[in-house]
C-alpha cells in the first residue's frame, strides 16, 4: 500500500519535472537583440521561465544586464530569485489588485520597445488570471465577479479564456499590437487541451477566431448573469480580438516549449519501468470530474477482474459544476467520485493532480495538488463518521481529505501542464 502511494508520487514528479523551466527553456531561446531585452512574464512559471533566461543571456552570452528589463507576472507562491526582472505575485484563478497594476506595467514596457529591441513573452498556465488589464467601460470588480461566476459554472478552459479575451486589454493578441515596433518571441508551456496556442494565457502575442458572438454564447450556455457594463463591452466591435490579418504578428511567432503529452509521456516511462502495462487515456481529456472518474472507476475494476497489472493513465482538464459551498478542485472531486466508484475495491490506489502543484484552494503556496487514494480512504472515512456522498455533493473534497489524510501537498511546482491521473491495479 505505501510502496504504491510513493510509487504514485514518482510518477507524479516525473512528469512535472519533464516540463520544468530549468529543463526545457534554453534549447528554444532566440538570439540576442541589437538592443534592449524586454522580457515579459505570466503564469505559474513565469519566474522560474525568467530566471533561466537571465541565466542563459547574462551567464553564457554575456548580455549587458543594462539591456535586461521586464516584469515577471506569476501566482501568489511561486516567486523564485532574479537580477533584472522585476517578479510580482498575484491572484489565481480570480485575479487581483497587484495582477492589474503589474498588467498596466508590462503593457507600458511593451508598448515602449523599439525596433532593435526584442519581447520575449514567456507564458505558462495561469497567465489568464495573472495577467488582467479590464477594457474600457468595465471595472475590476466587475472582471473578478464575472471570472468567479465562469469558474463556478462548469465551463470549460477553452470557453472561459474566448470571454476573457473579448474583455481586455491584453488578450488575444493585443500584447502583440502593443509590442508591434519591435520582434515578439513568446515561449509557451501548454496547459490546455490539445495545445490550442490562442488559449494559452489567452494568447496575448496571437491570432483569435473566436468573436465578440463567441463570448455572447457563453455566457448565454451558461446562464450567467453579468453587469449591464459587461454585456455592452461584449457588444462593442472595439472589443473584438486580432484577427490573423492584423499587421502586428507581422515580426509575431509563438513556439511551444512543453506541453501535457510530454508530461504524460513521461508519468507512462516511469510506471511502465516499475513492471505496468500502461492503458494510455490520452493528454486531453475534458469532462465533468465526477463522470470522468466512474467511467474509470468501471476501467480499473474490470482489469482487476481480469487480473492485470495496469496503470490507467490521463490527462486534459477537468470540471466542476459547482453546486455546494465546499472546497476542492477537479482532481480533488475526481479522486472522492472514483473512491466511491471503487467503494474499496482492494489492489487499487490513484492519484489526480495538477501539475502546478495547486487544484483549486485559496490561491496560496499551501493549497493541495490533489488527492491520493486506495482501497483503505473510504474505510478511514468511516472510521471518522464522514459521508463521503454528502462531502462530494457539497463539493467538499479538501474538507473530506484532510479528515482522511489523502490530500497530495506539493507546493508550487513552478510549471504547468495540465492535469495528470493515474490509477494503478494489481
Amino acid at each position: 500500500m505505501t510502496d504504491r502511494r510513493l510509487l504514485l508520487r514518482a510518477v507524479l514528479d516525473a512528469a512535472i519535472a519533464a516540463a520544468h523551466p530549468n529543463v526545457i527553456l534554453v534549447p528554444h531561446l532566440p538570439a540576442a537583440p541589437r538592443g534592449r531585452l524586454i522580457c515579459l512574464a505570466a503564469g505559474k512559471g513565469a519566474a522560474a521561465m525568467a530566471a533561466a533566461a537571465e541565466r542563459h543571456y547574462l551567464d553564457v552570452f554575456k548580455f549587458d544586464p543594462d539591456r535586461l528589463i521586464g516584469i515577471a507576472t506569476t501566482r501568489h507562491g511561486h516567486r523564485v530569485p532574479t537580477r533584472c526582472v522585476e517578479v510580482i505575485e498575484a491572484g489565481h484563478p480570480v485575479p487581483d489588485e497587484p495582477g492589474r497594476e503589474s498588467t498596466e506595467r508590462t503593457l507600458r514596457l511593451a508598448q515602449s520597445a523599439r525596433e532593435e529591441d526584442l519581447v520575449l513573452v514567456l507564458l505558462s498556465g495561469g497567465g489568464s488570471a495573472n495577467w488582467i488589464a479590464p477594457a474600457d467601460g468595465i471595472t475590476f470588480v466587475q472582471k473578478q465577479q464575472l471570472t468567479r461566476s465562469l469558474l463556478r459554472s462548469g465551463a470549460r478552459i477553452d470557453e472561459i479564456n474566448i470571454v476573457r479575451k473579448h474583455l481586455s486589454r491584453i488578450k488575444g493578441g493585443r500584447l502583440a499590437r502593443a509590442s508591434r515596433r519591435a520582434e515578439v518571441v513568446a515561449l509557451a508551456i501548454s496547459d490546455v487541451p490539445f495545445d490550442d496556442p490562442s488559449s494559452i494565457a489567452s494568447g496575448p502575442t496571437v491570432p483569435d477566431q473566436t468573436t465578440l458572438a463567441d463570448a455572447r454564447a457563453v455566457i448565454e450556455k451558461y446562464d450567467l448573469l453579468p453587469d449591464e457594463a459587461i454585456r455592452h463591452a461584449l457588444r462593442d466591435p472595439q472589443n473584438e480580438s486580432c484577427k490573423p490579418n492584423d499587421p502586428c504578428f507581422a515580426r509575431t511567432r509563438l513556439e511551444l516549449i512543453a506541453r501535457p503529452r510530454d508530461a504524460l509521456a513521461a508519468a507512462i516511462a516511469a510506471a511502465g519501468k516499475a513492471g505496468y502495462e500502461i492503458i494510455d487515456l490520452g493528454a486531453d481529456l475534458e469532462g465533468e470530474a465526477r463522470d470522468v472518474a466512474a467511467n474509470h472507476a468501471r476501467l480499473a475494476l474490470q482489469a482487476r477482474s481480469e487480473r492485470k497489472r495496469v496503470a490507467i493513465v490521463s490527462g486534459g482538464e477537468l470540471t466542476v459544476t459547482v453546486r455546494g459551498n465546499g472546497r476542492g478542485g477537479p482532481n480533488q472531486e475526481y479522486a472522492l467520485a472514483l473512491a466511491l466508484a471503487l467503494n474499496g475495491e482492494s489492489g487499487i490506489a490513484a492519484l489526480a493532480a495538477d501539475t502546478d502543484g495547486a487544484d483549486g484552494g485559496s490561491g496560496v503556496a499551501s493549497d493541495p495538488a490533489g488527492a491520493i487514494i486506495d482501497e483503505r480512504t473510504l474505510s478511514r472515512a468511516k472510521s471518522r463518521g464522514l459521508d463521503a456522498r454528502s462531502y462530494l455533493g457539497n463539493n467538499d473534497a479538501s474538507a473530506f481529505f484532510a479528515e482522511t489524510g489523502d490530500l497530495l501537498q506539493t507546493g508550487p511546482t513552478l510549471t504547468n501542464v495540465n492535469d495528470l491521473r493515474v490509477i494503478l491495479v494489481e
